[in-house]
C-alpha cells in the first residue's frame, strides 16, 4: 500500500510517498518558493541521487503538478500513475476541538479545518491549499486529514483552561491546543516499545527540540499535558519565540514604545527567543559553536534553554506521579551531544545516569543511559510522516 504524506506552508509544499507494506520510503521531495521568484523542486527517489529543478510555481498545484511529474515520469520515476497511490495524508495544523484523531476529508472537514484557520492564520489556510489541490489531481485518491493538535485533546479541563473570563473560550475558542502531536505521538509509542512496555503502562515525557520546540507529558499513550497553548508561542525558549512571559510586559511594551498590536505579535514570535538573549542566532549550532569558545552570552543563552527544560521536565513528572523515560527528539534533541550531556547532569536529582560513551552519536534510536539508570533518556528520531502514513492506512482501511 502507497501513501503520500503532503505537508503544506505558505509559501513550500514537503512530500514523502511511503511504501506501508515495508515503512520505508520511496520518494521525497520539496518544492520551495511557491508563488515567489526562484521557485524550485528537490526531489529525491530511493536509490538515487538528489535531483534540483528550477520551476515556476505559481500557485500549489502547479508545485503538485510538478511533483506528480517527478513521481510518474522521466529517470525520478517511481509509480506507473496515481491510480496507484491508496491514500493521500495531509498535515494540518489546527483541528481547534473538533477533532481527537485523524479523519477523512470531506466537505464537513474542510469546513471545520476553515473555521480554525483564524486560530492558525499562517497554517491552515496553506493546508486547504494543497488539499484543495489534490483532490483536483487525484479526485479518485481519498485525503485524509492528520492534525497537530489533534493528540492533545486528551487533556483534561484543568490543563488546557486559561484563568481568564471564560466568555472568552465560549465566543473564541481561547484554551491550550498544543503542538507537534504527530510527533509526540511517534516519539512516545517508539520509546514504550524501547522500553519493553505496553504504552498504556508507561510515563514519558517528549521534548521535541528544534526552532520550535515542544514538551508533551504521555502518561498511558495519552497527552495529559503540553508546553505549547492555543498557539505555538507559549512555552520553551524557542529559535526566534519567546515561550512564556509575564502577560503584563506585553502591554507595558507596547504603551512605553508605542507598539502596535502586530508589532508586538512579530516581537514575541520573530525577534524573541535564542535570538533575543544572544543577539547572535536563532541557530542553536551556532549558539554551541560560542558556548565552545567560551562565550559568556552564549552560555547564558543555553543556560536559560535549559532552565525552562527542566521546570518543564520536572513538573510534568510530578503530574505524572514519576517518569520511565525523558525523549529528545528533533533537530536540536537529536544532534546536540553537548546539550544532551549538560540535560543529564541538571537531571540526576531524578536519578537519570548517562553513558557518555552511548551519547557520541547523532540521529539514532538509543538509550542513553546506563544499566542502574532509574530514569531513562532515550534518542528517538521523529519521523512525523510515517506518523501520518500509518494514520492514513487505518482511516482508510
Amino acid at each position: 500500500m502507497k501513501v503520500l504524506v503532503v505537508n503544506c506552508g505558505s509559501s513550500s509544499l514537503k512530500y514523502q510517498l511511503l511504501d506501508m507494506n515495508h515503512n520505508n520510503i520511496i520518494a521525497k521531495g520539496i518544492c520551495e518558493r511557491i508563488s515567489i521568484d526562484g521557485s524550485f523542486i528537490k526531489h529525491t527517489t530511493e536509490g538515487q541521487e538528489a535531483v534540483k529543478v528550477m520551476c515556476n510555481f505559481p500557485d500549489h498545484e502547479m508545485a503538485l503538478q510538478k511533483m506528480v511529474e517527478m513521481l510518474t515520469t522521466g529517470d525520478t520515476k517511481c509509480v506507473a500513475s496515481v491510480d496507484e497511490i491508496a491514500a493521500v495524508g495531509h498535515r494540518v495544523v489546527h483541528g481547534g476541538e473538533k477533532f481527537n484523531e485523524s479523519v477523512l476529508i470531506d466537505q464537513a472537514v474542510i469546513d471545520a479545518i476553515k473555521d480554525c484557520a483564524e486560530l492558525a492564520p499562517l497554517h491552515n489556510p496553506a493546508n486547504l491549499l494543497g488539499i484543495s489541490a489534490c483532490k483536483r489531481l487525484m479526485p479518485n485518491v481519498p485525503m485524509v486529514a492528520v492534525f497537530d493538535t489533534a493528540f492533545h485533546q486528551t487533556m483534561k479541563p484543568e490543563a488546557f483552561m486559561y484563568a481568564i473570563p471564560k466568555q472568552f473560550y465560549k465566543k473564541y475558542s481561547v484554551r491550550k491546543y498544543g503542538f507537534h502531536g504527530t510527533s509526540h505521538k511517534y516519539v512516545s509509542q517508539r520509546a514504550a516499545a524501547m522500553l519493553g512496555k505496553p504504552i498504556e503502562d508507561t510515563k514519558i515525557i517528549v521534548c521535541h527540540l528544534g526552532n520550535g520546540a515542544s514538551i508533551c507529558a504521555v502518561k498511558g499513550g495519552k497527552s495529559i499535558d503540553t508546553s505549547m497553548g492555543m498557539t505555538p508561542l507559549q512555552g520553551l525558549i524557542m529559535g526566534t519565540r519567546s515561550g512564556d512571559i509575564d502577560p503584563a510586559i506585553i502591554p507595558y511594551l507596547m504603551d512605553k514604545e508605542g507598539i502596535s498590536a502586530n508589532d508586538m505579535d512579530s516581537i514575541l514570535n520573530k525577534k524573541s527567543g535564542v535570538l533575543a538573549l544572544s543577539e547572535i542566532s536563532s541557530d542553536f549550532r551556532e549558539i554551541e559553536d560560542g558556548v565552545t569558545a567560551g562565550d559568556p552570552v552564549c552560555r547564558l543563552t543555553m543556560d536559560a534553554v535549559q532552565h525552562r527544560l527542566v521546570f518543564y521536565i520536572g513538573g510534568y513528572a510530578a503530574l505524572m506521579g514519576g517518569v520511565d523515560a525523558i525523549c529528545f527528539a528533533g533537530g536540536l534533541g537529536e544532534n546536540n551531544t553537548a546539550m544532551r550531556a549538560e540535560m543529564a547532569e541538571l537531571l540526576k536529582g531524578m536519578g537519570v545516569k548517562l553513558d557518555p560513551e552511548k551519547n557520541q552519536c547523532r540521529g539514532v534510536e538509543r538509550d542513553l543511559t546506563t544499566a542502574d539508570s532509574k530514569v531513562k533518556l532515550l534518542l528517538v528520531p521523529t519521523n512525523e510522516e510515517l506518523m501520518i502514513a500509518q494514520d492514513c492506512v487505518k482511516v482508510v482501511q
